[in-house]
């Protein structure tokens, strides 16, 4: 049995077992993606302003939405093959003018998929107390819901980073990628832009650059039966900040010494050779 150890707390050190309902994580990869010349979808007036310049600067940019779906690889049982459609929303600023800069808003979609091993179920899940928004779908007057028995497929993203932007006449070729139209960008995010994305098709095209790092993992239900023990009631007293001197409470805190000092090649940072897992 492991030791127990008091971690400030009044605790009973009696262990129980319990049992617990949780997601087990049956496959997972991790990938780093670069997006090369992706459309974005600007505003009414981010697209009047790239009509009117061609000098763009992308201030940043933030993953606002996501939407995944999977189904059976065929001939490949407990494979699952997982659609993945991320939505960028990115703040552009542009000179207009002598010394006058304007900022706009657009959305850039990307698409990716995954190959991951999810295993089979043929039980049919149902929870009670779901709502309308939930990703079951009610279908009983006491609010029990049903599922399928698919697994579950998660998404870890940080906030891309933007490695590129340009403008380009509608009339040249390129090599833009288009992952959807503007109507088909769901509600959530534009109603995340201060005004309606513009659909005209004769128009000067604003294209990123994006790179991604993403974790992406598929689940199941599963119980567990592990060793418990109560929850320990902390012994430390919450206590505020002397706001009436806060030059003291500044003088407690530590100076920030890794802030000055950047991470070297052997301080944990690499660069390239790193193998991908399976992720496309």
């Amino acid at each position: 049995m492991a030791e127990y150890r008091n971690s400030g707390g009044n605790c009973s050190k009696d262990r129980d077992m319990i049992c617990i309902d949780t997601y087990r994580v049956l496959d997972s990869c991790r990938d780093k993606d670069c997006f090369e010349d992706v459309r974005v979808y600007l505003t009414c007036v981010g697209q009047e302003i790239i009509d009117r310049t061609g000098v763009v600067r992308a201030k940043s940019a933030k993953v606002v939405w996501s939407c995944i779906d999977i189904d059976n690889v065929p001939f490949n049982r407990g494979f699952y093959q997982l659609f993945i459609k991320i939505y960028v929303k990115i703040i552009f600023e542009a000179c207009i003018g002598q010394g006058n800069m304007q900022e706009f808003e657009g959305v850039a979609v990307v698409e990716k998929k995954v190959i991951l091993f999810g295993s089979e179920g043929n039980v049919s899940v149902f929870k009670s107390g779901l709502s309308q928004n939930s990703a079951f779908c009610s279908c009983h007057k006491n609010g029990a819901s049903q599922s399928s028995t698919l697994p579950i497929a998660v998404l870890e993203v940080v906030d891309p980073i933007i490695l590129n932007t340009k403008v380009v006449d509608p009339h040249k070729p390129c090599r833009c990628t288009c992952c959807c139209t503007v109507d088909e960008i769901p509600d959530c995010v534009c109603a995340g832009l201060s005004c309606d994305l513009s659909d005209e098709a004769d128009s000067n095209i604003l294209l990123v650059s994006l790179g991604f790092f993403s974790v992406v993992r598929i689940e199941r239900p599963a119980q567990y039966l592990i060793n418990a023990v109560e929850y320990c009631v902390p012994e430390k007293e919450c206590v505020l900040p002397p706001v009436e001197d806060p030059c003291s409470l500044f003088k407690q805190m530590d100076f920030p010494t890794a802030e000055f000092c950047p991470p070297s090649i052997s301080g944990g940072l690499s660069y390239g050779g790193e193998k991908k897992c399976g992720c496309t």
